[in-house]
């Protein structure tokens, strides 16, 4: 079983077509990674090779084995993405050749974090050259991540110095930092296949999270969910695949069709496809010319490739050698994540150019030559924590699962970030959501406004209604966040309650004297009328009162109590509706059932009333319907 405990490492291979990296595979790890007929036939790698390595402590390090022929560097880009450690290998007779060079360019600017520079067919040199031979590659990766690493001379043909390679390996490996297994699942897919009587199987090396048999995931594209029937880890089936593994698996309902190198398996609802993205672009020094605004280049990013636009934000061109942010528009989507490294080859001819770290996967179509723009792109390249601010400000509030999906972080990780930032007062949670402190204080002075503005405007009601001035805000902010900063603003004396109703605590509802005979009216002929008060239309039009007018003195009724709402039409004053549910006490007090006709006779009322009463106590939990019948179920005590 496969246990978090352990390192998992990923080996690339990059150089030079024919320079030895599939012989050194094999001659370390016994396996033969060109597995097409025309490999074979041409004695080139077409496409990626896997293998795994059993390392001299025991321990078993996934190796990816790319292609070195520049017609085939789109399958070396999807390989090489995820690997901890990278082997440049040259042959000593050939020495730094065009591949060489552009392969040690992708590594840089992908970051590899470590590499070793492995000399192959050395039994065919003398010393003195090889000597020679090194010399010059140091000169060649001065400046670059390869700068200090180690270099080994070797030969697949005799196995001279693979002893010295294999310990090179281990000690390298030894300092690289482990992989945190708690993240999302993240699998680019980098081969799809069909196996009969098993269906479609994909491979890629884990990035982040772990995965295991029986669980449902994500493959985007196409975006459809599929269960996982079973994990391979070098072949053999394993209860887990953690983080820098490579990974084969077995996926349930989802035909190969429906695959591409590119895709991405993920856990279910975090990761979405983009087709624009913000990032730090770098041009080459030896590019071969400027980048226009809108000029098309091919991106690749994890094991995709496709083809994007630069929009310059800033300018108008980008030189060789120099570094902008950018906007990348794609011909068709991807699944993209803060901080992923990518690659851009020029459109025609192809070569690689440059490449860079996307800042954003998914943001909002930028209007160029903008101050505030730049000033806020530049705050999300500044870190983890800057990214996580800007994301809550611009959502305006937000779950630790919307940030997950957007950072592509663990959630411990992001729990830490937002704990650190609330230590420094710059955002706050409410309930389940978090909130910069910024627009939690707009939104505070947002509800004391509108509570104001709803006062003036409507001075007979008791006070603006909950659901109006939760309509105030923003339709993401959850209905227990809402609570929680309603009780903050009651607690801190800025707001009352009053019912359904909110208000000022200064605030009480004074009606006009000509107001004031009008409601009284109204509420005379309520009480007057009794449990025989006709609908609302009725009742005003024998008041011969104007129902616009009079909707607000109800209103005011309804707040002080002075009227009870059974429905929008039916109203009975504050005696009668007493009377109506002492009755409903002393019926139940000795029968187990109620009808509509029994309340209706005991009351002396007509039917419409009664049935609107009857819903309103259902409404109140007073009494249970059960058929033409209704129970007793949570009934008021006496007063």
């Amino acid at each position: 079983m496969t246990t978090t405990t352990e390192r998992h490492i990923v080996i690339g291979t990059a150089g030079h077509v024919d320079h030895g990296k599939t012989a050194l595979i094999r001659a370390l790890t016994g396996v033969e990674t060109d597995r097409l007929a025309e490999e074979k036939k041409r004695g080139i790698s077409i496409d990626l090779g896997f293998a795994p390595f059993r390392l001299p402590s025991g321990e078993v390090a996934g190796v990816v084995d790319v292609p070195g022929h520049e017609r085939f560097i789109s399958n070396m880009l999807a390989g090489i993405g995820g690997i901890d450690l990278v082997l440049l290998v040259i042959d000593v007779g050939e020495g730094v050749m065009p591949q060489t060079r552009e392969h040690l360019q992708i590594l840089q600017l992908l970051e590899i974090p470590r590499g070793i520079v492995v000399l192959t067919k050395c039994d065919l040199a003398e010393d003195d050259w090889i000597d020679i031979v090194e010399e010059e590659i140091r000169d060649e990766v001065a400046g670059t991540f390869l700068s200090g690493a180690p270099f080994c001379r070797v030969s697949a043909l005799t196995g001279a110095g693979l002893p010295d390679l294999l310990s090179t390996i281990e000690a390298t490996l030894n300092i690289l930092p482990a992989k945190d297994p708690a993240g999302p699942l993240r699998l680019p897919v980098d081969r799809t296949f069909s196996v009969p009587g098993f269906g479609t199987v994909i491979t890629g090396t884990l990035l982040s999270g772990t995965v295991r048999p029986g669980e449902t995931v994500e493959v985007q594209p196409p975006g459809e969910k599929c269960r996982v029937r079973e994990v391979q880890v070098h072949g053999r089936k394993v209860e887990a695949a953690c983080a820098g593994q490579r990974v084969a698996l077995n996926l349930a309902g989802l035909e190969r069709s429906a695959l591409q190198r590119g895709s991405v398996v993920g856990t279910p609802g975090i990761f979405e496809q983009t087709e624009r993205i913000d990032a730090r672009l770098t041009l080459l020094s030896d590019a071969p010319r400027p980048l226009h605004f809108r000029d098309p280049v091919h991106l690749y990013l994890g094991t995709a490739r496709v083809v994007g636009v630069i929009a310059l934000l800033d300018r108008d061109e980008l030189k060789p050698g120099e570094s902008a942010i950018v906007q990348i528009h794609l011909d068709r989507p991807l699944v993209a994540h803060r901080e992923d490294r990518y690659i851009v080859r020029s459109y025609s001819p192809m070569t690689t150019i440059g490449g860079g770290k996307v800042l954003d996967p998914a943001p909002l179509k930028h209007r160029r030559f903008r101050a505030e723009i730049m000033q806020g792109l530049a705050e999300l390249e500044s870190g983890e924590k800057a990214f996580l601010l800007q994301k809550l400000s611009a959502l305006g509030v937000a779950r630790i699962k919307d940030l997950e999906q957007l950072s592509g972080l663990g959630r411990e990780r992001i729990g830490d970030h937002l704990e650190k930032l609330r230590d420094e007062g710059r955002i706050m949670p409410l309930a389940e959501q978090w909130v910069d402190a910024e627009t939690l204080a707009s939104w505070r002075h947002r509800l004391i406004e509108e509570t104001g503005r709803f006062h003036d405007a409507n001075p007979l009601a008791p006070g603006i209604p909950h659901a109006t001035l939760r309509g105030v805000l923003p339709g993401n902010l959850a209905p227990k966040g809402f609570d929680q900063l309603l009780t903050e603003l009651i607690s801190e004396g800025e707001l009352a309650g009053q019912g359904e109703w909110l208000k000022r605590p200064d605030f009480v509802p004074t009606p006009s004297a000509e107001q004031a005979r009008e409601i009284e009216q109204i509420e005379a002929a309520y009480r007057e009328a009794g449990f025989l008060a006709k609908n609302k239309q009725e009742m005003l039009e024998r008041l011969g009162l104007d129902p616009a007018r009079a909707e607000t003195c109800l209103t005011f009724l309804f707040g002080t109590g002075r009227l009870v709402k059974l429905n929008e039409e039916s109203f009975f004053d504050e005696a009668t509706y007493a009377l109506a549910v002492k009755a409903l006490r002393v019926h139940f007090a000795t029968q187990p059932t109620l009808t509509l006709g029994q309340f209706r006779d005991t009351l002396g009322s007509a039917r419409k009333p009664m049935q609107a009463l009857l819903e309103h106590f259902d409404a109140l939990k007073y009494t249970m319907r059960k058929g033409d019948e209704r129970v007793a179920w949570k009934l008021p005590t006496e007063p």
